[in-house]
């Protein structure tokens, strides 16, 4: 689907208000949207081109818009905790996901990165995403057909400990939001691509202190790094141009490492 096209039942619709407020709906022939600006039936944004301004039974003007993924991310009804856009940018960037990559994932949590990796890895790239817990694949998968428009060929959800996995898809990068990523370096250290790499997304020093070490220990791992993502935004009106005053701060570490081969002689 390109952008612009008209939408079409089922199709997810953010609508945004004069005040910049936006509202997350799914669109269904038949229902109504409800809201203390008035209602608006959903079959009046069906069949209508995205980006049109439609009225509520009030005559308050709402923009209809498909929602990018950050949109998504941020309004989605999420189960477990997700990883931020602003984390989720840089993290695609330097674990250098790319068209084709094959990508084993852990935790799949509420399926907020797998939806950027599956976008990053494109047609020609696999994603393998791990969880350990049954109701987080399925409300995952939920998240992510509700997206995609169904089921990515491309993804295969797994249950279970994302060690006895790594080892049977070989991948090409190895993605961990979870406690324990330390636990993985080995059978990173076997199963990883040479050139491939591991990247970790942690809340705390203490745990990268011990990702770091384990990392270390391996003695096959060049370019490894920590760092964090702050995010601040600009009020620009006319002559008031100045940071404002909330900003997103810290919301986790991010480790990346890139795996050599030994030396065969």
């Amino acid at each position: 689907m390109k952008t612009g096209d008209p939408f079409r039942e089922g199709d997810l619709c953010l609508l945004n208000d004069a005040k910049g407020r936006q509202y997350l709906v799914t669109l269904t022939s038949g229902s109504t949207w409800q809201s203390d600006k008035g209602s608006l039936a959903h079959d009046v944004v069906i069949g209508e081109p995205e980006g049109v301004t439609v009225a509520t039974s009030t005559d308050a003007p709402l923009v209809a818009l498909r929602p990018r993924l950050a949109d998504y991310v941020l309004r989605m009804k999420r189960g477990a905790a997700v990883m931020y856009p602003k984390d989720t940018g840089a993290l695609i960037m330097w674990a250098d996901i790319a068209p084709g990559c094959t990508v084993v994932e852990a935790g799949t949590g509420s399926g907020a990165l797998t939806l950027a990796l599956l976008r990053a890895v494109g047609d020609r790239g696999v994603v393998v995403s791990v969880d350990k817990r049954q109701d987080h694949a399925v409300h995952a998968r939920r998240l992510i057909e509700s997206f995609w428009g169904g089921a990515p060929p491309n993804l295969d959800l797994r249950i279970g400990d994302v060690e006895d996995i790594i080892g049977d898809v070989a991948p090409d990068r190895i993605i961990l939001d979870l406690p324990e990523p330390w636990h993985s370096v080995a059978p990173a250290v076997d199963s990883l691509a040479g050139g491939g790499v591991f990247a970790s997304y942690l809340p705390t020093i203490p745990q990268v202190q011990t990702l770091r070490e384990e990392l270390h220990q391996a003695k096959i791992f060049r370019d490894v790094d920590t760092f964090e993502i702050l995010m601040r935004s600009w009020t620009v009106e006319g002559r008031s141009v100045r940071p404002d005053h909330r900003m997103v701060g810290h919301t986790g570490f991010i480790t990346v490492a890139r795996k050599r081969l030994r030396r065969t002689r």
